[in-house]
């Protein structure tokens, strides 16, 4: 397992970033963990739970295994960072926070290749750093899915050469309109109840502009005005999960700055992924003396969209919806912010709607970010494992709360040949208040 390089050659955690070693040897390597495991599941190996990999990092941290071993790294990024081995964990260790630190280890200790330079520039530093240019961008590619092109691309063989065939599959199809945030606020429907910001972030304002359009009219029916907050962009949760921390906590620290406003009662999120990685900005600048303590504020204002209406409770009464459905929980909406029964919750409040649960509703899709792209062979057999458990339920439509989840999903219905719909929850109670106002 080790690497062949002297003892007194191995590189262990240096610099900024270096994972705890308090939360390290937290872990008392009880193995409650590995049922909720999605890659200790399909594999049974215990080198890919939750404790193989906390075991391999204290070897690195005490200097008995190099931090650039490939195994230490193959283990690192074959995690989903799903975190839910911390909603099980009797001992509360921080997983999620130790891993993205050895990612952030790995990156600042290897060598890219000139081409993982240029993409991380490009993309990760260039595109979801201005929300000009991810806009930009995300025309030019609207453009291209209405065109022939994507047709004669697959048909030529040209995607499978360059290898692009899996992320052509998995690319969302970009809304016709943009949600733009300039300041605006949208009033609030009968009683008001209250002002909250909605984070519109950079895939959801342009691939699933729909969904805010839905959570607008959502919160505006149960008496909440809604501002769309110029100046916000990306939440820099795919920096962090690929060991970029630097990278999120620039785009944190313009989303603190951008929604730093006493008139705020709440800053709404309809990505859990989103949600996750910004109710974490405080330990994400927790050594940063500017911005520590704002962030910390700032995360305490976070709340998922299904997560403050179940608070709140519905003021307008939602029409009946006959339909029969199943709920996917994504990972960082379940096992991250703890959120399960609110969205249930939501859905019991549809009159006629029938809610069936499926097997391992909380077992990883796989999407997990661009896991999907980085490790297809796994994030593959989750998807298949996921969608045999929905379908067994025979539900008219799948619901979920997350971008990625919900992309994924539908990705794979489509090769499989199955058209039916995969909604968000807020979209579902957006049909629902829909059929109020046509049976008023």
């Amino acid at each position: 397992m080790a690497t062949t390089a002297p003892a007194s050659e191995l590189r262990g955690f240096a610099g900024h970033d270096v994972p705890s070693t308090e939360v390290i040897r937290s872990c008392v390597h009880c193995g409650l963990c590995l049922p909720s495991c999605p890659t200790y599941v399909i594999t049974r190996r215990e080198r890919s739970s939750p404790r193989g990999r906390i075991w391999l990092m204290k070897e690195v941290s005490e200097g008995r295994l190099d931090l650039l071993d490939p195994l230490f790294e193959e283990e690192m990024y074959l995690c989903l960072n799903c975190r839910a081995c911390e909603a099980v964990c009797p001992s509360g260790v921080k997983y999620g926070e130790i891993l993205e630190a050895s990612r952030a280890q790995i990156e600042q200790a290897r060598k890219s290749t000139p081409k993982a330079r240029v993409l991380r520039k490009v993309v990760f530093g260039g595109v979801f750093t201005d929300m000009r240019r991810f806009r930009a961008l995300s025309t030019g590619l609207r453009l291209y899915q209405r065109s022939p092109l994507p047709r004669i691309a697959k048909r030529s063989g040209v995607l499978k050469l360059l290898g692009l065939d899996q992320a052509h599959e998995l690319m969302p199809r970009v809304s016709d309109r943009f949600v733009v945030p300039k300041g605006e606020t949208i009033p609030a429907q009968g009683q008001w109840r209250g002002r909250v910001g909605l984070f519109t972030g950079c895939i959801m304002s342009t691939a699933y502009a729909e969904i805010h359009e839905a959570t607008i009219r959502v919160l505006t029916r149960n008496g909440f005005e809604v501002t769309l907050i110029d100046g916000q962009g990306c939440c820099g949760a795919l920096h962090v999960h690929q060991g970029d921390p630097d990278g999120g906590r620039a785009l944190a620290r313009k989303n603190i700055d951008a929604f730093d406003s006493p008139y705020l009662d709440a800053i709404i999120v309809n990505a859990a992924g989103c949600g996750a990685a910004m109710k974490e900005y405080g330990h994400l600048l927790k050594d940063d003396p500017e911005y520590a303590e704002r962030a910390a504020r700032f995360a305490e204002r976070v709340q998922d969209v299904t997560e403050f209406l179940a608070a709140k409770g519905l003021s307008a009464e939602p029409g009946p919806l006959p339909m029969t459905v199943t709920y996917q929980e994504p990972c960082h909406l379940a096992h991250a912010q703890r959120i399960a029964k609110q969205p249930r919750q939501l859905l019991k409040a549809i009159p006629e709607l029938k809610v069936v649960e499926m097997p391992e509703s909380s077992l990883c899709c796989g999407s997990a970010g661009i896991y999907n792209l980085l490790q297809p062979d796994m994030s593959s057999k989750l998807l298949a494992r996921k969608l045999d458990n929905a379908l067994s339920t025979g539900a008219e439509a799948i619901v979920s709360a997350n971008p990625g989840c919900m992309l994924q999903l539908t990705s794979g219905l489509r090769a499989r040949g199955d058209n039916r719909p995969v909604l968000h929850l807020v979209e579902v109670l957006d049909r629902a208040y829909a059929a109020a106002e046509a049976r008023a």
